[in-house]
């Protein structure tokens, strides 16, 4: 079964899941209210027609994280997924293809002239990328802490990064916002710079999760 990329709920498109590199995410949202109602996800595997996610991360039930969530699932055209409530119909976006589709975890910041590197622990941020969609996590594996999240669609061309914001759990003024950044991948790496939402200077790398 190929569920790498992108896909919408037929009905509501603030409705989505994106699986790369063997992660899978699953957000709620509400574009034009600018509302934002939940996001869980974590590592998958499928064994026959059933997806086994380990959960590690739930914006709604941290209870969750660390066990272990089976949900049916059928795939011809579109994909049909069980266990979210009731039986969801899921068009395909995308197929993850592009130069930074992938699960990536940011591994470096730059402050003032010196790049500080981030080793893996159980706090981190993830950004998961498919051809089309964006969305990056701050989570704690271990304690199921949940620090925030935001995602939409982006673009890359011609060594532009550009994402069009369509939630922030945070601060839901930041939906509608489009930031552009420098990017670049190099040996692997995805340098990523500009200024934030903030207006101050960033350059972060991040590598892909292994």
């Amino acid at each position: 079964v190929a569920l790498s990329g992108a896909w919408q709920n037929s009905i509501d498109p603030g409705e989505t899941i994106c699986m790369m590199d063997g992660y899978f995410v699953y957000s709620k949202f509400d574009v034009g209210a600018k509302t934002f109602d939940q996001t869980w996800g974590g590592p998958y595997t499928i064994k026959g027609n059933m997806l086994h996610i380990k959960v590690e991360f739930d914006s709604k039930e941290k209870d969750r994280v660390g066990k272990e969530r089976v949900m049916p699932i059928k795939q011809a055209a579109d994909l049909t997924i069980e266990g979210l409530g009731v039986s969801k119909i899921m068009k395909q976006v995308d197929a993850g293809n592009g130069p930074l589709a992938g699960n990536w975890r940011i591994t470096g910041r730059k402050q003032g002239e010196t790049m500080s590197e981030m080793p893996l622990r159980s706090r981190r941020t993830l950004k998961l990328l498919t051809g089309t969609r964006f969305q990056w996590m701050a989570i704690n594996i271990e304690t199921g802490e949940f620090s925030g999240t935001g995602g939409g669609r982006y673009t890359f061309k011609d060594g532009k990064y550009t994402e069009q914001i369509e939630f922030f759990s945070r601060d839901s003024n930041r939906v509608g916002a489009s930031l552009s950044f420098d990017g670049k991948v190099e040996n692997g790496d995805w340098h990523h710079s500009g200024l934030s939402s903030k207006g101050e200077p960033i350059y972060e790398v991040w590598s892909r999760m292994k």
